[in-house]
């Protein structure tokens, strides 16, 4: 009868009305300090917990700590390895004086010196550039009279000359060189033309210079286009651009022996489709851009997703505020290392034992990440990636040739952002089209060690002597 009189009791229904709304209030505190936790982790990922460039870090990450019993490497050459010294140029290549210097008197008391014939003497080569030479050259086409036909006719010039007018194919490719390869503007280029070679040009005539090389450069770049599909591993990564300040991207394509770029408006999967096709069969390396699950969902591709990206998300979830999730991206990061110390051994394995151990290491990133999974989304999205692209995450274990990580697209497409950064994007299509092919000539010459120079002089040759240029796949 007691219990019942207190729990009819006004005062104690009071009570417990106020402490049910303070659980209820406590509980939305809670959730929310959650929620604004969660964002403030995500407000500081940096370049290592994310795809963010380092140069967004406002704040840049300290540098891990060398491993236990090894110190902090120091500026410039490494203890143990050999010590490159340029070699001496051949005595056919001296064009230049070519002196002996030798003291007679001792510079301390004036004592006659001996010569010592038997010890080499110091040698210094110096290099130096003469008088930049100008070769202007004049040619007239004179006019004729026909009287049978009552008509004039002129002689008709060589076609290299027509086609180049003021700037021979020599002074055209040194201006392109400049330009797309030393990212210069076309202020710089007119000062350097101006003050060391002595031809003062205009800006309207540097762009019709570059026009022309544009166009010398349009059937080998044509003639790599059309070969992408035909490859069977494809590196692809994509960065922004900007043409007249309106948002469009680059898009990178690294094959075994080339390297392509392509400008388009938009960032989607028919990008893809339009340069690779719908029947493209290679396996492409790529990030988890929504792209590439695209291009892989509707036409079966097969795709290897980046695991440098993966290792950068998975280290974010080490940076949220729950325990749990903490423990979870801690797991499943140490399953990660364990997987690339197998790869870094592979030198050491026999051909057996790297991949049994790469298949057991595999196996272990599955079960660490699709097991004890946290609610919180960000390890419920991650856990459902493994879920449905797990595959594609180690197909270099099973597919020769395939990398683990996108970074060869990503470094590829490098110094295409830096020229971003000076240039600030193009003006026109036209500037798109010569963006494109310049830094596909840049890429793929460097991948294949040839001189962007000598290769750039042949196709300008070419264009100017209307004959076939170059090509930049080997065996084209």
């Amino acid at each position: 009868m007691k219990s019942k009189a207190r729990k009819s009791c006004p005062n104690c229904r009071r009570l417990q009305a106020l402490l049910d709304a303070q659980e209820a209030r406590l509980q939305a505190l809670e959730a929310t300090v959650s929620r604004l936790q969660a964002q403030l982790a995500a407000a500081r990922k940096d370049s290592s917990t994310s795809s963010k460039p380092p140069s967004s870090d406002i704040v840049k990450p300290p540098k891990p700590e060398p491993p236990e019993g090894q110190d902090r490497r120091c500026i410039g050459g490494q203890p143990g390895h050999p010590k490159h010294e340029r070699a001496l140029f051949p005595p056919e290549a001296i064009n230049g004086a070519s002196d002996d210097h030798r003291l007679d008197l001792c510079p301390r008391c004036g004592h006659d010196l001996q010569p010592m014939s038997t010890i080499v003497p110091r040698v210094i080569q110096q290099v130096d550039i003469k008088d930049v030479p100008l070769e202007i050259q004049e040619h007239r086409g004179h006019l004729g009279w026909c009287s049978h036909c009552r008509k004039e006719f002129e002689a008709p010039l060589p076609i290299g000359i027509e086609r180049g007018g003021l700037v021979g194919p020599r002074l055209t490719t040194l201006i392109a060189y400049l330009k797309g390869v030393c990212h210069a503007s076309y202020s710089t280029v007119r000062k350097f033309l101006r003050d060391v070679v002595g031809l003062t040009i205009s800006r309207s005539q540097l762009a019709n210079i570059i026009a022309k090389v544009s166009k010398a450069l349009e059937q080998p770049y044509e003639q790599l286009l059309k070969d992408l599909p035909d490859q069977e591993r494809l590196n692809v990564d994509e960065t922004g651009h900007k043409q007249n300040r309106v948002r469009q991207w680059i898009w990178c394509f690294r094959a075994d022996l080339y390297t392509l770029f392509k400008i388009d408006p938009t960032r989607s999967g028919d990008v893809l489709i339009e340069v690779l096709g719908k029947e493209f069969d290679g396996v492409l390396g790529c990030d988890y851009f929504s792209a590439y699950r695209r291009f892989h969902r509707e036409f079966n591709v097969p795709l290897q997703f980046c695991l440098a990206h993966l290792i950068r998300d998975v280290k974010f979830l080490t940076t949220l505020p729950g325990a749990k999730e903490q423990a979870y991206g801690t797991r499943l990061l140490e399953a990660l290392r364990a997987l690339f110390g197998v790869i870094h051994r592979r030198e050491e394995l026999t051909a057996e034992q790297f991949q049994s151990q790469l298949e057991a290491a595999r196996s272990t990133v599955l079960r660490c990440a699709t097991s004890d999974v946290p609610e919180r989304s960000h390890c419920r999205n991650l856990a459902k990636r493994f879920e449905t692209h797990g595959e594609s995450y180690f197909r270099f274990i099973t597919t020769p040739g395939v990398e683990p990580t996108n970074n060869l697209a990503e470094q590829a497409i490098r110094f295409v952002v830096i020229d971003r950064q000076i240039t600030q994007g193009t003006r026109s299509e036209t500037g798109n089209r010569w963006c494109e092919r310049i830094w596909t000539v840049i890429a793929t010459c460097t991948q294949q060690g040839r001189s962007v120079f000598a290769y750039m002089e042949a196709a300008v040759g070419a264009w100017f002597a209307d004959t076939e240029p170059p090509m930049l796949l080997p065996g084209g």
